[in-house]
């Protein structure tokens, strides 16, 4: 099995992962983290740069586990890139991080971790940023 982690650059990203190596390591899983986003002419926040890549990669292959990292910028949302891994890979549980957005916030721009939650079939654990 494998503990898929959604991670972005920032606080509740590293959560996620932090929980995914603990999780992983104790359950002696796979652990795969995947950092997606559409691409294109916009800058997006929640790609990492090669620098922060290859902090995570360093971080991975310290551990006692097989751990990859995958990132995917090949024009489909972030969702769409989580959902195509969760179908390919026998996920056992999708860790995501999640941000205090004010209920404005979440009516504007909607929900990542909602539409995951709504449409992914393996468990899935939201944690937040300590």
């Amino acid at each position: 099995m494998t503990i898929l982690v959604a991670y972005v650059p920032r606080p509740e990203g590293q959560a996620a992962l932090d929980k995914g190596i603990e999780i992983a390591t104790r359950r002696n899983e796979r652990l795969v983290v995947v950092n997606a986003g559409p691409g294109g002419r916009q800058e997006d926040p929640s790609l990492i740069n090669g620098y922060e890549a290859e902090r995570v990669e360093e971080r991975l292959s310290a551990l006692p586990i097989q751990a990859e990292f995958k990132q995917f910028v090949r024009g489909k949302s972030a969702i769409e890139e989580i959902e195509e891994m969760v179908e390919q890979l026998q996920v056992s549980v999708l860790i995501i991080g999640l941000r205090k957005r004010s209920p404005v916030g979440k009516l504007l721009l909607g929900s990542m971790a909602q539409e995951i939650l709504l449409n992914v079939p393996c468990p899935v654990l939201a944690v937040k940023a300590a």
